[in-house]
């Protein structure tokens, strides 16, 4: 029963809320979760795998109740990839399928330069901190394969009002993204 292994990760996560959790203990009890759920690629329904030929998706497969969390699947055809931003909260990507490049971007001299690159491949897990590594650009590393990712964050981040960076100035425009899907998974089938 695959929907079994999404319903017992949010379970589990859910649990670490019973009280404000700071950022760095939020990633730091939810990422071996993460990690565990993504350690295999037997449950995600295929109507949340569905890439678009233009543009990466993200589905919605939970919103705690309080958004205290909300997780995600980003769905990332061949070569596709996010313009620079932030989250404005704290984040937690695994790998599912496929392969991804963060790159990380940092403030300097009055504007963003990138910081270094991490390649995620199925399996792993990365943390982000608003106040450390929250600013990067994403892409499938791959050019013929459509790659997956299932991200956590500490608020329903379809509706939170986040920053697009201009890449030659730095300058912010704000966005609130949404999600590529009118409806979530039925775990509780």
């Amino acid at each position: 029963m695959p929907a079994a292994k999404l319903k017992t990760f949010i379970q589990e996560a859910t649990r670490h809320f019973s009280g404000p959790l700071d950022p760095q203990t939020a990633t730091g009890r939810l990422r071996p979760l993460l990690a565990d759920l993504v350690a295999a690629d037997d449950w995600l329904d295929e109507a949340f795998c569905k890439p678009h030929p233009q543009y990466y998706q993200q589905y919605l497969l939970h919103c705690d109740p309080l958004e205290r969390f909300s997780v995600v699947s980003f769905v990332w055809g061949p070569g596709q990839k996010t313009p620079i931003h932030d989250h404005t909260v704290w984040g937690l990507i695994g790998m599912l399928r496929g392969s991804e490049i963060s790159t990380e971007y940092q403030p300097r001299n009055g504007r963003l330069e990138p910081a270094g690159e991490t390649t995620l491949t199925p399996g792993t897990v990365e943390a982000l901190l608003p106040d450390r590594n929250d600013i990067h650009l994403v892409r499938n590393a791959h050019h013929d394969q459509v790659s997956i990712s299932i991200h956590v964050y500490g608020g329903n981040i379809g509706t939170v009002r986040r920053h697009v960076f201009d890449p030659a100035t730095g300058a912010p425009k704000e966005f609130v993204s949404g999600f590529s899907s009118p409806y979530m998974p039925n775990v509780w089938a």
